[in-house]
């Protein structure tokens, strides 16, 4: 049994930073396939608090596209290394991109030659191999997403380094 992650106050304040994109407009077509898409609407329709959600996320799976910094040769991997997609903003600060499935990133990822695979792993996991200073999109051009901005990505991280601690 995998143990529930909890945030700390200093990260609850944080989530009202979590930005709903106006790019993601709800439609009647957009079908919840697993428990992160139908807790991501709920708190787009506000039934969840943004604090929920987060908490929510902390203690879920995502999709993360990877690219093999080598081409595969015969399905096989050749590098232990995989680079992630990271995108960059007007800001130049990098945006790591992050689905609910697998199933949810084949549209976007079609427009990043080389990233057809991934990893689908805890969310916490993501955290504490990516580090600091970078913001996360979850579901890019989808209508259950959302954005987060770097400090909210920091404190995250810094309290999983506390619960280490501990």
């Amino acid at each position: 049994m995998q143990d529930l992650v909890e945030m700390d106050n200093g990260i609850a304040e944080h989530a009202a930073h979590l930005f709903f994109s106006g790019h993601r407009q709800m439609s009647e077509e957009f079908e919840p396939r697993n428990e992160m898409e139908k807790n991501l609407l709920a708190a787009q329709e506000e039934k969840i608090s943004s604090d929920d959600l987060l908490n929510i996320l902390m203690n879920s799976q995502v999709f993360m596209p990877v690219q093999d910094d080598k081409p595969s040769l015969l399905n096989i991997q050749r590098s232990t290394r995989a680079q992630p997609l990271v995108l960059t903003d007007e800001d130049s600060t990098p945006i790591l991109v992050l689905f609910s499935s697998p199933a949810r990133a084949k549209e976007f990822i079609s427009d990043y030659p080389g990233f057809g695979g991934g990893i689908l792993t805890e969310f916490t996991w993501v955290l504490e191999r990516m580090g600091r200073d970078f913001g996360t999109t979850l579901n890019p051009g989808l209508d259950a997403g959302f954005d987060m901005e770097p400090e909210t990505v920091n404190d995250l991280v810094d309290s999983l380094g506390q619960k280490a601690r501990h």
